[in-house]
């Protein structure tokens, strides 16, 4: 997804004039390969210098009247040529990108992406680009990937480039915390929460019954920002409301802008606003769970000699009856204070009446470890612990577990964690959280439970149609992909075998 991130959000908000400018540089530079000359050459037949046409060329510059003129006539082409921004067959699908509304939401400058290189890559290469670009377009189309899922997926990009940790926000939250005496944990209570709100913000909240209308139901908040009035579903337990309050209390310290009024997601105009929900709730964990408490805790944790599960449970208890939040809360501190970087958070759902599961949730940091998201419709693996927990759940339990998960095909083990209870406010589904760590001679130096006899080291794959794990006794479907790659390998072979006797 990196790939299609850095490809598409071309730019964040091309003006007419950088238009104008880019294609008008795009034309100039195919005219000139038409001809097969080099820039210097150009210089030579118009007397422009070298480093002009390469700015004009670039999307830099765009020239005056009379220099266009010497440039069509020593191109030998008309005036129009060069000034219409109209562009041939070529080029059309670059112009449908930097046109596109869709793809002009996302800031160049969040990945550190010079939009003038972007430009120069294009001009370079253009029908290498546009086929690539067509490429991009129809994977996306096949694999349904819409304005929503491609913008979650440039976020997590985004998380994954300054793997997951923020410091800015992590000293905003101390200093605002510091500034109104807070002492950051689990028994910050809800009053103190909405009290900052009414008297810092001039927040009206108000619980709210939307159980008499089915479409809002699930809703869990509603902000009304013409009264600065927050609407609170009565059905939150204490974790849930204090979370969306210390997230409130985030976008107005970070003073965030444009933000999403309802917790969920409905709808969201940009990808601005996406950034900015991100941002708000990042400030939430760190103003709920304190960093320099969980580094400590943490590091009592991973001295220990023996995985006892219910010492995770009573780790995650002393910070938060939420699990969710002490999971994603603690991929920041393992980045950014253990130096751990080669892992993975998910979050999987299950619904009681359907054996489907899902990955609601991901994160991966350095690189696309597995297990992750697909969209074909496979079946995960069910040797995961995640997986394992949702299915051996019981009514009003919390499970957590772990186990060593080697992925043979890979040749790569992960220590994995996970903890599975039902979804505290969704009616008939359960939740499953992990945190998978990269087994390698550093993180192994690091866990001293690592090696720990009550771990269990399990042959695991991805998805049941690309694992070749034998005799699977939880296999829900056949090995159809790897079967098909089998199928090639085996006829490649038999094709040389046949070249080999005919030679």
């Amino acid at each position: 997804m990196r790939i299609i991130a850095l490809i598409f959000i071309f730019d964040s908000m091309i003006a007419e004039s950088d238009y104008i400018r880019v294609v008008f540089g795009l034309k100039l530079k195919q005219q000139r390969q038409k001809k097969n000359w080099s820039l210097q050459d150009l210089a030579t037949k118009t007397g422009l210098s070298k480093s002009y046409l390469n700015e004009i060329e670039n999307g830099k510059k765009y020239p005056k009247h009379d220099k266009i003129i010497q440039l069509s006539e020593a191109l030998n082409c008309t005036f129009d040529d060069l000034v219409s921004t109209k562009l041939d067959k070529s080029l059309t699908p670059i112009n449908d990108v930097l046109q596109s509304d869709f793809f002009k939401e996302i800031p160049l400058d969040l990945f550190g992406i010079n939009k003038n290189n972007l430009i120069s890559i294009i001009s370079d290469a253009p029908k290498k680009v546009t086929a690539f670009i067509n490429a991009l377009i129809e994977i996306s189309q096949n694999y349904n990937l819409g304005k929503e899922r491609f913008y979650f997926a440039v976020m997590r990009s985004f998380q994954e480039l300054y793997d997951n940790y923020f410091p800015e926000v992590e000293e905003k939250a101390i200093q605002f915390a510091n500034e109104n005496q807070l002492e950051l944990n689990k028994n910050l209570r809800t009053e103190v929460l909405e009290n900052l709100l009414k008297e810092k913000f001039g927040y009206i909240i108000q619980p709210k019954d939307f159980s008499g209308d089915y479409a809002l139901n699930k809703l869990r908040s509603l902000y009304i920002p013409e009264k600065k009035l927050l609407l609170l579903n009565e059905r939150l337990d204490f974790n849930q409301k204090t979370f969306i309050l210390a997230k409130e209390i985030g976008f107005n310290v970070l003073k965030l802008n444009p933000r999403p009024n309802t917790y969920s997601w409905l709808d969201f105009g940009s990808f601005e606003e996406i950034l900015n929900n991100f941002y708000a709730s990042y400030f939430a964990g760190c103003f709920l769970i304190s960093k320099k408490e969980l580094i400590e805790k943490t590091s009592d944790f991973f001295d220990q000699k023996q995985w006892e599960s219910q010492n995770f449970e009573a780790l995650i208890n002393h910070f938060t009856d939420s699990p969710e939040t002490f999971y994603y809360r603690l991929t920041n501190v393992l980045t950014s204070e253990f130096g751990i970087r080669d892992l993975f958070y998910l979050c999987f759902v299950k619904k009681d009446d359907s054996d489907k599961i899902q990955i609601l949730k991901e994160l991966h940091l350095n690189h696309q470890q597995a297990p992750h998201s697909n969209a074909t419709n496979e079946h995960y693996c069910r040797r995961w612990i995640a997986v394992k927990n949702l299915h051996h759940l019981k009514e009003n339990e919390t499970l957590t577990d772990a186990q060593i998960s080697h992925y043979k095909d890979q040749g790569v083990s992960y220590l994995v964690i996970s903890t599975s209870q039902k979804n505290p406010f969704s009616d008939g589904s359960n939740r499953s959280y992990c945190l998978g760590i990269l087994l390698n001679n550093q993180t192994i130096k690091k866990l001293n439970f690592a090696k720990s006899s009550s771990l269990k080291t399990i042959e695991v794959g991805v998805t049941c149609e690309s694992c070749s794990i034998q005799n699977c006794e939880v296999r829900q479907a056949h090995p159809t992909r790897l079967e098909k790659e089998q199928f090639n390998l085996d006829m490649k072979k038999s094709i040389e075998k046949i070249r080999k006797s005919l030679i």
